[in-house]
């Protein structure tokens, strides 16, 4: 970012060793604390919180059959458990948008609906080179952050505003964990046993609770559905402020 410009203010009667005087040879504080504030403001604005997902297709729709009707194939392991039980309400919600429903009486079809959902995380570290204080070895913020008087900071210290030292560059670590989140859907014609559908979305980021992602996965899944079959594409949601 430029320099942030404060304009001149010429006000009758006022000479430049008065008030405005003293205003002037607080200029560069208050230029900082502007720049400061415009930088918090794009970053604040620019940089809302989003899930980014990549999501393949392939599929053969509309299915054969003429029934709108859909059964949950659920893994024996999975069907006392509650959780996995709102991730079929979340599927359902989204295929209920496109004009088909759940049978929960019919239990041979005519469409099957499969599901599987997964993170796994993996280690990274990451190597930057910032800039310090050489006296304090803190992070350097530029002229005039810490003696943004003239009269006292240009006579003690030959480096004013520099926090009492000149810049120096250091390496930094900064390790984290990125999570893949996936999921996976597939739909099954029961009478013609042809799979109408297999869908697969993903994404990656620093939230690895399944609960957390598994909503913006189902719903970036149905983005358009079903889409071209074969295209990957990207879809991002903004997330929901607690």
């Amino acid at each position: 970012m430029g320099r942030c410009a404060i304009p001149q203010m010429n006000v009758p009667g006022k000479s430049e060793h008065g008030a405005f005087w003293i205003f002037s040879k607080h200029g560069s504080i208050m230029r900082y604390l502007i720049c400061l504030l415009l930088v918090l403001t794009a970053q604040l604005s620019g940089c809302a919180s989003t899930i980014s997902s990549e999501v393949t297709a392939f599929h053969q729709w509309p299915p054969a059959s003429d029934s709108q009707t859909f059964v949950f194939s659920t893994p024996p392991e999975q069907e006392q458990s509650l959780e996995y039980q709102s991730y079929e309400r979340l599927i359902q919600v989204q295929l209920e948008r496109y004009g088909l429903h759940r049978d929960e009486a019919n239990a041979a079809g005519p469409l099957k609906v499969e599901f599987s959902a997964s993170t796994t995380g993996r280690d990274v570290l990451i190597i930057e080179t910032v800039r310090v204080d050489s006296w304090y070895g803190t992070t350097w913020y530029g002229p005039d952050f810490y003696y943004p008087y003239w009269s006292y900071s240009s006579l003690v210290y030959p480096y004013r505003g520099m926090g009492g030292g000149i810049p120096m560059t250091r390496d930094r670590q900064r390790r984290y964990t990125v999570y893949q989140r996936q999921l996976k859907l597939r739909i099954t014609d029961i009478r013609s046993h042809q799979v109408v559908y297999e869908g697969t979305a993903r994404s990656e980021g620093e939230e690895g609770n399944l609960v957390v992602v598994m909503p913006y996965l189902v719903e970036s899944m149905f983005k358009d559905f079903p889409g071209r079959s074969g295209l990957p594409i990207i879809v991002k949601l903004r997330t929901k402020t607690k």
